[in-house]
């Protein structure tokens, strides 16, 4: 069980860190081609699959646990979101708006109280 968590969160940091990359290299203006949409698409597509995968990994990590550190599944599911509204926004623009400025944490790390 350990070892599958523990494989199931470095799924999660690698496809976390490798679509944060991809996201960050996207230039700030409007999808100019085919190509690029379709690219975009597959992103969202990756992020509600890696989604589904940090749900699925939080209901296994419910379980008690005596490890002093433990992943922050909240904060991970509040970036996905926000990496994801970015990209729809991008493909489908309602208006000229003002960038949002908040960066995502990227620190999914959590440490449990010690016990006395």
């Amino acid at each position: 069980m350990i070892q599958h968590q523990h494989l199931t969160q470095r799924l999660i940091q690698t496809s976390a860190f490798t679509l944060l990359a991809v996201c960050a290299s996207i230039p700030h203006a409007f999808a100019t081609s085919a190509v690029e949409h379709s690219n975009l698409a597959v992103m969202i597509r990756q992020l509600n699959a890696l989604e589904a995968t940090a749900q699925q990994s939080a209901q296994l990590a419910v379980e008690p646990s005596n490890n002093r550190f433990f992943l922050d599944y909240q904060r991970l599911a509040s970036d996905i979101e926000r990496i994801r509204l970015g990209l729809e926004n991008y493909l489908t623009p309602n208006r000229a708006q003002p960038r949002d400025t908040v960066e995502i944490s990227g620190g999914y790390t959590l440490e449990r109280e010690p016990t006395p």
